[in-house]
């Protein structure tokens, strides 16, 4: 048996899988993301949990910062770029407890917030999660 098979993902793996699904993405989509940061850490901080009211910080599996496409005007010069964060103990605490392949649980998290950052309702975002499947 392989070593990888027997460690968990970690963070470089989960974002592998992350930037996968981006390029799955239709191009249209992929068109206004360019400039989005993805970024994939354990879990999100206290701090973070605290604001959002959140206690169990297994329960965060990803979090988009930034104003969706449709609020943005050429005031937003000079402020930091739009962020997806994905969590990745949270999102391999979820893959153990569906048995959701771990490709297809990274796409959901990371296409719930593109579409976030699109500003999409949760039939949008289902569509354009079957898009990049």
């Amino acid at each position: 048996m392989s070593e990888q098979a027997t460690h968990a993902p970690d963070l470089e793996q989960i974002e592998q899988l992350a930037l996968a699904a981006l390029e799955r993405l239709p191009a249209a989509f992929r068109a206004h993301l360019g400039d989005v940061v993805i970024r994939v850490e354990d879990f999100a901080d206290d701090e973070l949990l605290d604001r959002m009211g959140i206690e169990d910080p297994f329960e965060l599996t990803g979090l988009y910062f930034g104003r969706p496409v449709g609020e943005k005007s050429s005031s937003d010069s000079g402020t930091l770029p739009d962020m997806i964060y994905l969590y990745r103990r949270p999102i391999l605490d979820e893959w153990a407890d569906t048995g959701v392949s771990l490709e297809a649980l990274v796409t959901h998290v990371l296409v719930h917030e593109v579409g976030h950052h699109f500003g999409l309702s949760d039939a949008d975002m289902h569509a354009l999660e079957d898009a990049a499947g």
